[in-house]
């Protein structure tokens, strides 16, 4: 599946707290930090831009899906 090419770091930073069980914890400078505890812990750093380079969207979203153990369509799905 193809990755959204306008998504900005606050629509994905809110997907991911609605569906994949992120929190928002602190934001530095352009950063926005999510943290979960489910099913370990892990932190990603998500840029607050109104559009995410499609390289870094990639990036996240494979981090997530690997530490989720789900496919990364499946994350693409509900962003």
């Amino acid at each position: 599946m193809k990755l959204p090419r306008d998504k900005s770091g606050r629509d994905l930073a809110h997907s991911l707290s609605k569906y994949w069980s992120y929190r928002f914890v602190h934001q530095t400078g352009s950063h926005m930090i999510l943290e979960t505890e489910d099913p370990t812990h892990q932190r990603i750093a998500i840029p607050d831009h109104t559009t995410i380079r499609i390289g870094t969207l990639n990036s996240i979203i494979r981090s997530v899906a690997l530490h989720k153990n789900v496919s990364k369509d499946a994350i693409i799905n509900t962003l």
